[in-house]
């Protein structure tokens, strides 16, 4: 069989298999959770108090607001969560 003049044949090289992406996110996460296990623990006092604000600040903030300012809160939070489809 005759080759076609011009052309010439490439080295076939071996292509390296790509990463599995499980066990690179696995790695990323082994690396995060070694760097986090010497951080100090959170005060339980002070997550408390967070909580119990947490737990009756839309609550208080909604009693506080006027009628108009309720729905001038409530369009923006509808507007940053579905766009502008709801107005």
């Amino acid at each position: 069989m005759r080759e076609r003049s011009g052309t010439t044949k490439k080295a076939s090289k071996t292509k390296r298999p790509l990463a599995d992406p499980n066990r690179a996110a696995r790695s990323v996460l082994d690396a995060v959770i070694a760097r986090t296990e010497g951080e100090p623990a959170k005060n339980p006092a002070a997550v408390a108090l967070g909580r119990m604000g947490g737990l009756k600040g839309g609550k208080a903030r909604a009693e506080a607001m006027t009628t108009k300012q309720r729905t001038a809160s409530a369009k923006k939070a509808a507007k940053a969560r579905w766009g502008d489809k709801a107005s």
